[in-house]
């Protein structure tokens, strides 16, 4: 009977991540497929370098900041020290970028990257968001290059990321990034942009991203009230994102669940 289930020889055997596959083969393959899109819609919308190949896709967006240049394998690491040397040509010694595995692989402390983490991926499926949205917050679409700015300079007060001020319009999210796959959100409250949040679609999924509240709107619900936004962009897919331990509570009230870690490394800036 054993004998029966075994494959002819030399036919292939789907693993779930060959190039070719239908993103929508699992729901871990589509949140892969995502997360490397964004980087590369990130960097083409501010003119910098990226790359998509079948085993990484990146950008490098910003010369300065720990999480400004994400790099998400989209194969399992077969042959560490080659991926990373491709990675390597695309980024100069002294700009940092940020490596998202989502697979268990060895230790790559001996490439020069730095374990910063195993962050869970959370997934929600299609459902209804909030019976009552806040009337006390606004939440208003970007679609200006004015206020593409503003949601900008939020992102990097309310994140925190002081390591980019002072800030330059277009460092993060260029204007070019407006009017396609990616929409943008800003949370105002007594009229004052306090919050911010972006959806990136692609793969079938929509990816919440860049979610900032300044220090001193916290609490007072503007910053669920864009991830909701966010969330909501596509109500008819699944939403991703990679939660922090702390925030996953957050997520989880609003129907997110973790299926996932992911692990984290941080290539310093040499």
């Amino acid at each position: 009977m054993a004998a029966s289930i075994v494959p002819p020889e030399g036919r292939h055997l789907t693993t779930g991540w060959e190039p070719d596959l239908p993103p929508e083969d699992t729901l871990v393959r589509q949140a892969v497929l995502v997360h490397a899109s964004w980087p590369v819609e990130v960097a083409r919308s501010t003119g910098r370098p990226y790359r998509s190949s079948p085993h990484w896709a990146g950008g490098w967006i910003g010369d300065r900041g720990a999480l400004t240049n994400p790099v998400v394998l989209k194969q399992p690491l077969a042959e560490p020290a080659a991926t990373l040397a491709e990675i390597d040509e695309m980024f100069p010694a002294d700009v940092p970028y940020l490596l998202l595995n989502p697979w268990p692989a060895p230790d790559l402390a001996n490439h020069g990257l730095v374990l910063i983490g195993h962050p869970p991926l959370m997934v929600r499926l299609p459902a209804a968001g909030p019976d009552r949205p806040r009337q006390d917050i606004e939440v208003r679409e970007v679609r200006t290059a004015e206020d593409l700015a503003v949601a900008e300079r939020v992102l990097v007060k309310g994140y925190p990321m002081p390591e980019l001020e002072p800030l330059q319009p277009g460092n993060l999210m260029g204007p070019g990034i407006l009017g396609g796959e990616t929409r943008v959100w800003l949370g105002l409250v007594d009229g004052e942009p306090v919050a911010v949040a972006a959806a990136h679609r692609h793969a079938g999924a929509t990816l919440v991203e860049y979610v900032a509240t300044l220090p001193q709107a916290r609490g007072r619900g503007a910053g669920a009230a864009v991830t909701w936004a966010a969330t909501l962009a596509h109500p008819d897919e699944p939403a991703v994102l990679i939660a922090s331990d702390d925030g996953r509570p957050v997520y989880e009230r609003m129907g997110y669940v973790a299926i996932e870690r992911w692990t984290a490394w941080l290539r310093p800036a040499g």
